[in-house]
């Protein structure tokens, strides 16, 4: 049974409430104390009004379902993190002009279409607050949509030269690499923990790390800074998921009627759990734990309590100090920059990255 969404409808596009980018990131308005912050500030809250504006263009397909069910997650929300990262980092160079619009707006397209295709493979009930894409009218049209979305993004590309390009179709190869090793999991003779964080890298850090790259290259600024952006956006990609994998343990808000440990009951592989399978080979404790979580609809596994218990295990402290090493890794990527806002907002992306608590 397909359902149609209450909220889409064909023919009228939503606007989005315009963003700022201390709330797109996560930040403080605080920080941005200086003349310059402010004027860097408001040139990135512009171009997030253009790349709205832009987003609604690009998601017309003359086609009522496919212009209904491919506005359905930008309509939901999102807060457009990867296309500001390509106007924070143009302004190490020229700021945002016309081609550091078009490049924020092919890295978002990209962006939802890998949620559509994740949602599908993951069997998502969920996405941003709403029915996933798959549930509302199936996962051939999930899937078609997605596929729509990253015709269009490579599409735009296509204005902007060979190198972007090429930028382009090398983070979606590493974001599909990415997702057929999660799915088929690590070899053998492969670490497991080892395979977990590289997949994170190619599914989560390279589509940040081709955002901020392509706000350098698009704005003119000195290739010196490219390879620190890279760095930045890989690391800080893997400790915002890491993360996620403790959040994920996080008691849900009251009334939200979510519940603890969706990933874990799901049998989705978390760094926690990774940990705690390694920890259970020699520790009775551990394996007894890991038992009870790797069973979850076993009423002896009291799978509510598992998950409490796991909230605060070792396991996921270390998870939690693993995302910290990974942002500060991030931070000390950045040291090529120059000292000023970029930088300075950069890295209190990072500390909020992995402070956050949903």
């Amino acid at each position: 049974m397909t359902l149609k969404p209450a909220a889409a409808v064909p023919g009228e596009p939503q606007t989005s409430p315009r963003r700022s980018l201390s709330s797109s990131l996560n930040l403080t308005d605080k920080i941005f104390s200086t003349g310059r912050d402010r004027e860097v500030a408001r040139a990135i809250e512009d171009g997030i009004a253009a790349l709205e504006a832009r987003l609604l263009v690009e998601t017309e397909f003359n086609d009522g379902l496919a212009d209904v069910a491919a506005r359905y997650l930008l309509e939901a929300g999102g807060k457009r993190v990867r296309p500001i990262l390509v106007m924070l980092t143009a302004q190490l160079g020229d700021g945002v002009n016309d081609d550091v619009i078009t490049a924020s707006t092919s890295i978002e397209l990209i962006h939802l279409a890998s949620l559509y295709h994740d949602d599908v493979m993951d069997s998502a009930p969920e996405r941003r607050g709403v029915p996933t894409a798959q549930y509302v009218w199936g996962n051939s049209v999930a899937i078609l949509i997605g596929d729509l979305l990253f015709a269009r993004s490579s599409r735009l590309l296509t204005t902007l030269g060979e190198e972007v390009m090429r930028l382009q179709a090398d983070t979606f190869e590493r974001l599909c690499m990415g997702q057929l090793h999660e799915t088929i999991g690590p070899r053998d003779d492969e670490d497991p923990i080892e395979h977990y964080l590289q997949v994170l890298s190619d599914k989560t850090g390279s589509l940040i790390a081709a955002a901020a790259r392509m706000g350098v290259v698009l704005s003119n600024a000195p290739r010196i800074y490219e390879q620190a952006v890279v760095s930045f956006g890989e690391k800080v990609g893997i400790a915002f998921q890491l993360i996620d994998d403790v959040i994920d343990m996080s008691p849900p808000a009251e009334g939200t009627g979510k519940v603890a440990g969706t990933d874990v009951r799901a049998g989705v592989v978390t760094l926690p759990i990774l940990y705690l399978r390694k920890l259970a080979t020699t520790d009775a404790d551990a394996a007894l734990l890991l038992a009870r979580l790797e069973n979850p609809t076993d009423p002896a596994s009291n799978i509510d309590d598992a998950i409490a218990e796991l909230r605060v295990h070792p396991v996921t402290v270390a998870t939690t100090a693993e995302a910290h090493r990974w942002a500060r890794e991030a931070i000390d990527s950045l040291g090529a920059l120059p000292d000023g806002t970029v930088k300075k907002t950069l890295t209190r992306f990072a500390d909020s990255v992995v402070n956050r608590t949903k």
